[in-house]
C-alpha cells in the first residue's frame, strides 16, 4: 500500500480522495507528501518519495532543486484557495479604509459605564473612515487571485488598475474590461490609494515592496500583501498599513 504523509492539517475532503492509501501525519518513509506551509528545505527526502504536492499556489517552501535531482515530482494547486483569499482582501479593503477594529475595541472599553449612548455619540468622531467607492486600487499580479480581486473591486465601484507583464491569455479573458492596464510598477505605486500584491516570491519579486516603492506612494496608501511575506523588506509600520 502506498503511503501519503501529511506535513500540515489538510481538509477532510482529501480523506475520500486518498482512500486505499496509508494517508496520515505519521506515515513513515512515504511515497508521497502533501503540505501547505510546512518548510521542507531541511526535511529529509526519503528513499521511496515520488511526489510532493502543495495545497496552495506557491512552492517556495519546497526544495525544488533537491527534488529535481532525485526525480521527485513537485506540483501545486493554483487557484484552489483563490476565492478565500479574494474575500480576505475585500475584507481588508474595508478595514483599511475605516477604523473598524479601533472602534470595536473602544466600544468594548465602554462596557459597564453609565450613559453609554452619550459616550458613543461624543466619541465616534475619532473613528471616521473613508468610503472605498471611487478610490483607486492597484492590483500587482493578475493570476487566479488577482483577477478575482480586480473584478470584485470594480463591482464595488473602485477604479482598478492592474500590472502583470506575464498575464496569461486565460486570465486576460476573465479580467473585467474596466480594469485598466498600468505600464509600470512605479506608475501604479504613485497613482493608487490601495495596493494589493498577488505574485509568487522569486528572485525578481523578493523585496519588491521596500522603501523605494513606498517613497513613490501617496501618503496614507494601504498596501495589502496576502501572497508572501518575503515580497516586502522589513519596513517600519509607520510607513504604511502592511499585512503579511
Amino acid at each position: 500500500m502506498m503511503k501519503i504523509l501529511k506535513l500540515n492539517a489538510i481538509s477532510p475532503v482529501a480523506d475520500d480522495v486518498f482512500k486505499g492509501y496509508e494517508y496520515s501525519d505519521k506515515a513513515e518513509n512515504p511515497d508521497g507528501i502533501i503540505l501547505r506551509s510546512f518548510a521542507m528545505h531541511e526535511y529529509p527526502l526519503g528513499e521511496n518519495l515520488l511526489a510532493v504536492a502543495r495545497a496552495g499556489a506557491g512552492v517556495n517552501n519546497i526544495p525544488i532543486d533537491k527534488c529535481t535531482e532525485r526525480g521527485i515530482v513537485v506540483f501545486n494547486t493554483p487557484g484552489a484557495n483563490a476565492n478565500a483569499v479574494k474575500e480576505l482582501v475585500l475584507c481588508e479593503l474595508f478595514l483599511g479604509g475605516r477604523k473598524i477594529v479601533d472602534g470595536a475595541a473602544w466600544a468594548q472599553s465602554l462596557k459597564g459605564q453609565p450613559d453609554i449612548s452619550k459616550l458613543v455619540e461624543k466619541g465616534k468622531g475619532k473613528f471616521v473612515g473613508q468610503e472605498i467607492i471611487g478610490k483607486k486600487l492597484g492590483v500587482i499580479g493578475l493570476g487566479a487571485i488577482g483577477v478575482l480581486v480586480a473584478n470584485a473591486a470594480v463591482a464595488l465601484g473602485m477604479n482598478v488598475v492592474g500590472y502583470d507583464p506575464m498575464i496569461s491569455v486565460e486570465h486576460a479573458w476573465k479580467l473585467s474590461q474596466r480594469v485598466k492596464h498600468e505600464n509600470s510598477l512605479d506608475e501604479l505605486f504613485a497613482a493608487c490609494d490601495f495596493i494589493t500584491v498577488h505574485v509568487p516570491m522569486n528572485d525578481k519579486t523578493r523585496g519588491m515592496i521596500g522603501r523605494r516603492a513606498l517613497s513613490l506612494c501617496k501618503k496614507g496608501v494601504r498596501i495589502l500583501n496576502y501572497a508572501r511575506g518575503g515580497l516586502q523588506f522589513p519596513i517600519p509600520v509607520s510607513y504604511t498599513h502592511l499585512r503579511a
